[in-house]
């Protein structure tokens, strides 16, 4: 516990600062934390992160990454994010010809799912901070929601939890560190409508922060899935006490999309 608190605080202290500050050096991080994602899931799935899959995968990802306003080179030669997309996928399946199926159908298709996963939701993360007139509150509302959703969850699971929430894929989480992890999201919702400049109702906030915590605990199930049907127990190990960088972003990166999709945002 003492290595996951010190971890994290580090990690808030060099983080915020960027979320704060926004802009390049924002979509510069997104794009690193993007790639060190994509890399552990490589690993993951034990394909070669120094290859012709891995290098097109990572342009791809790049590229679904591109905010809006720099995708003009692209319209310049008649081609949107969309379209790369699809020649990217072309060009792997076309790969697993040309490696005579040292590069499989699956192993394709376990890039493709990547790319969307970490592309649209790191897409996500750097538009929200920096299209929306009050981005910077929306994702600080998401992160400390979330934040607040995990430590309720482990603290109230570890002293109140009996009932396994889903053993098959994660057995250490209960039914109550779950409700537990909802109540102290909708704590941050009630500190945002009291402070925050926010025009929502409390009731509105409430739902919000519902949602998040919600959504941002199916996000990490969603992540013990796909570990768990790896064999692994984290997805890196760049962050002592906590893993990896998407064991750290699972549910950032799940939620943000949800959260546009439903209009919330």
């Amino acid at each position: 516990m003492k290595q996951r608190i010190i971890t994290a605080v580090v990690v808030a202290a060099i983080f915020i600062p960027l979320v704060i500050l926004g802009g390049t050096p924002f979509l510069l991080t997104v794009y690193l934390l993007g790639s060190i994602g994509l890399y552990e899931l490589m690993k993951m799935k034990k394909l070669r992160v120094l290859s012709f899959e891995a290098i097109l995968s990572h342009i791809l990802l790049w590229v679904l990454l591109l905010p809006n306003e720099h995708t003009a080179f692209l319209a310049e030669i008649n081609y949107d994010k969309v379209q790369v997309f699809l020649i990217g996928v072309l060009l792997l399946l076309l790969y697993t010809v040309v490696s005579k199926n040292r590069f499989t159908f699956d192993d394709a298709g376990f890039l493709v799912i990547s790319i969307l996963y970490l592309g649209i939701g790191f897409y996500f993360l750097f538009e929200t901070r920096d299209s929306l007139g009050l981005g910077l509150i929306y994702i600080l509302l998401t992160l400390f929601t979330i934040w607040a959703t995990d430590s309720g969850a482990y603290f109230i699971g570890k002293s109140l939890g009996k009932r396994k929430l889903w053993p098959e894929i994660s057995p250490n989480k209960t039914v109550e560190g779950f409700i537990g992890g909802l109540i102290s999201a909708m704590v941050v919702g009630v500190l945002f409508y009291a402070f925050s400049s926010l025009d929502y109702t409390l009731l509105q906030l409430l739902l919000i922060s519902l949602i998040i915590g919600v959504f941002g605990q199916l996000g990490d199930l969603v992540q013990s899935a796909y570990k768990r049907h790896y064999g692994v127990k984290d997805s890196g190990n760049l962050l002592p006490g906590h893993g990896g960088i998407l064991d750290r972003l699972d549910s950032v990166i799940f939620i943000l999309p949800i959260l546009h999709l439903l209009h919330v945002l």
